[in-house]
């Protein structure tokens, strides 16, 4: 175990470093920031003044290693918005927070319940059923989603706020906030993941450990419980962290951007909009760092699911 998590140490360490240096080498190649912060009827004189006073001009070697430490070191502001990137970040994550994790449980705990019973009931009107809804999920983007619960359920029905964030400070209405927001994002992943957990489990059933259980006289609920299922949600948990690290990271940009939550994928929007640089390079290092987190842990969550992994 010891040498697996020195081993992960290691590894996220040197996906982080990679993930920093090709996005600073692809946003650098958008060309000098100086030029779009001067604005555009700037004369060379002003733009030469700003880049000097942000290090332009500097070795990229240079301009790469100050602009990391200002990110570590909680130094990092925007040019275009002067505001410090970090406590914009920590202002804005419990929206994302609040709408990740809500809407990760909701979509693991329906996939598994969706997949299993299209796989238990396979060929049957059940399971033919089940696949027409989640391919429905599926094709539905989340800001068509977004805007039809919002105009019948917020604005016709009145049974939720058109968008926005309540803090966890008054629960009712961070509950009631985020219902919309939650399902809208859990639907799409709700389809996926259960037609995925579906295969595997039918995969599953013709292997060898689930002939010899039920020759053992196991009944049918038994060895779904005890291995097919079990078995069955490697993939699954896999595919799970992977998601929850994105949306983490900023990733339900559409969804906070329908429900106007005020999260990290509205600022990560914003900046993409305005081509704040310097912005983008602090959301998309902190969603590597989420991705990499959660990779390891799920890691961990294998050998829990299936003894015949083993870490080293």
């Amino acid at each position: 175990m010891i040498r697996f998590i020195v081993r992960r140490i290691f590894a996220a360490f040197f996906v982080i470093l990679a993930v920093t240096i090709i996005t600073f080498l692809l946003l650098g190649a958008l060309g000098n920031p100086a030029a779009r912060l001067a604005g555009r009827n700037a004369n060379a004189a002003e733009i030469h003044l700003i880049t000097v006073k942000y290090g332009f001009n500097k070795p990229i070697w240079v301009q790469y290693y100050n602009t990391m430490k200002n990110i570590f070191t909680g130094k990092a502001y925007s040019y275009q918005q002067g505001f410090n990137i970090l406590t914009e970040v920590k202002h804005d994550y419990p929206a994302t927070l609040s709408l990740a994790f809500g809407a990760g449980i909701i979509w693991l705990s329906l996939s598994v319940l969706v997949g299993t019973l299209a796989a238990v009931y396979a060929g049957r009107l059940t399971d033919r059923v089940l696949t027409i809804v989640a391919m429905a999920g599926v094709s539905f983007p989340p800001f068509f989603l977004g805007a039809i619960f919002l105009y019948f359920l917020g604005y016709k029905l009145n049974w939720f706020p058109l968008g926005g964030y309540a803090s966890l400070n008054h629960p009712w209405q961070w509950f009631k906030h985020l219902v919309l927001p939650w399902a809208t994002l859990s639907i799409l992943f709700i389809g996926f993941y259960s037609r995925v957990l579906r295969s595997t489990i039918l995969d599953n059933t013709n292997e060898d450990y689930v002939r010899t259980a039920h020759a053992k006289g196991l009944s049918d609920n038994q060895v779904l419980r005890r291995h097919t299922l079990r078995n069955s949600m490697i993939p699954i948990i896999s595919l799970w962290g992977l998601d929850m690290g994105q949306l983490l990271g900023g990733g339900a940009i559409l969804t906070e951007t329908v429900f106007n939550l005020q999260g990290v994928g509205q600022l990560a929007a914003t900046a993409i909009g305005s081509l704040d640089v310097i912005t983008i390079m602090v959301i998309v290092i902190l969603t590597a760092i989420a991705v990499v987190l959660l990779s390891a842990i799920v890691d961990i969550l294998y050998a829990v699911l299936d003894p015949r992994i083993r870490l080293g």
